[in-house]
């Protein structure tokens, strides 16, 4: 039996498209995400006392928050920007059947 995870959405944004499937790839094929959606995105910001504007790809992540720290660790890794947005949403509603996929699709949750 596989144990239950607590799922949550993980929004992750990146300098580019490149960058952003290059960091996807590596959580999916780690198991530390069920599947990583990528949109074109406009931020605007203040950075260093200076209002900036940058285009970005966003990640949507979909994993647990049991593989959090280890995503976490590989996105930090992985990431050009000084401070990357690694911001974590609780889900509190899935279907039963999506949740048993993720379960499936996620790696063993190590420390």
């Amino acid at each position: 039996m596989i144990p239950t995870i607590t799922p949550i959405l993980v929004l992750c944004s990146c300098p580019d498209e490149t960058k952003a499937r290059q960091i996807g790839t590596l959580l999916v094929e780690k198991q530390l995400a069920a599947c990583v959606s990528f949109a074109a995105s406009e931020s605007m910001y203040r950075w260093q006392g200076n209002l900036e504007s940058a285009t970005e790809t966003v990640l949507t992540i979909k994993t647990s928050q049991e593989h959090f720290p280890r995503l976490r660790d590989l996105i930090l890794a992985h990431h050009p920007y000084e401070v990357p947005e690694i911001i974590g949403h609780p889900i509190t509603t899935i279907s039963p059947s999506y949740l048993q996929w993720m379960q499936q699709s996620l790696g063993a949750i190590k420390p």
